[in-house]
């Protein structure tokens, strides 16, 4: 009995065997996929032909070297004779300065000359004076119509405008200009009158007859203003008188020769 009851445990405990379940179907392969035919390859291009190299043109042969010639032999050195020994130098003098007066003399007594500002003088000697301290040679110069003596050194002779009359030819050019029409300018007459003044004392005979001629009044004509009169008095009177040097006459036969050619102009 006992071991009846242990089997009947023992079967109990034991557990039906279990049944195998059916397997799953086998999934079909899917057919595969057709391969994409092949891209058909490029012919390659032929490579171009390689150019063909130049023949190297042969180097022209060396020039033959000339052969050099044979160097002279030296000339003998002369011998060398012994000098002279040298004279004895001279002193040499001293040599005299030259006389200023004599370079610088332009005028003499006598002469005629022309000073800018004060118009036809006559020299009438030449005299030393000490000045300062200082010899000084001058030219002591009248002028009778002005009543003046003026003294003007000798080395200040040129620079001062201090000349000889003028030429014949010259003299000639300035009767000419006073033919001449008029040119006034259309200017204010304070500063028409500079430039005659400037002219006048230019001594330029030549540019005083343009003074002349500019303010010369004829019949029928505006008069004269009283500055206008004595500036065209006064260039008159200073072309009358070197006119009246040069040809040798008086004064007033040189002042109605310059009125005839002012009216017939």
């Amino acid at each position: 009995m006992a071991q009846t009851t242990k089997t009947a445990k023992t079967a109990k405990k034991s557990k039906p065997a279990k049944v195998a379940k059916a397997s799953k179907p086998v999934k079909t392969a899917k057919p595969a996929k057709a391969s994409k035919p092949a891209k058909a390859v490029k012919p390659v291009k032929a490579s171009k032909p390689a150019k063909a190299v130049k023949p190297v043109k042969a180097s022209k042969p060396a020039k033959a070297v000339k052969p050099v010639k044979a160097s002279k032999p030296a000339k003998a050195v002369k011998l060398v004779k012994a000098s002279k020994p040298a004279k004895a130098v001279k002193p040499v003098k001293a040599s005299k300065p030259a006389k200023s007066a004599k370079q610088k003399m332009l005028f003499k007594p006598g002469d005629f000359v022309v000073y800018p500002t004060h118009g036809v003088g006559e020299v009438v000697s030449i005299e030393i004076q000490e000045i300062a301290g200082h010899k000084l040679k001058l030219f002591v110069i009248s002028f009778d119509r002005n009543r003046m003596t003026l003294r003007v050194p000798v080395s200040k002779a040129t620079t001062s405008g201090l000349r000889k009359l003028s030429s014949r030819k010259k003299m000639d050019n300035a009767m000419e200009t006073l033919k001449a029409s008029a040119r006034v300018k259309r200017t204010m007459w304070s500063r028409r009158a500079q430039e005659y003044e400037a002219k006048i004392n230019s001594g330029d005979p030549i540019f005083i007859a343009e003074v002349v001629r500019d303010l010369h009044r004829k019949a029928g004509q505006p008069d004269q203003s009283f500055s206008e009169r004595q500036i065209f008095e006064s260039a008159r009177d200073r072309l009358a008188q070197e006119l009246a040097a040069v040809e040798r006459t008086d004064l007033e036969v040189a002042t109605e020769k310059l009125e005839e050619l002012l009216q017939a102009a």
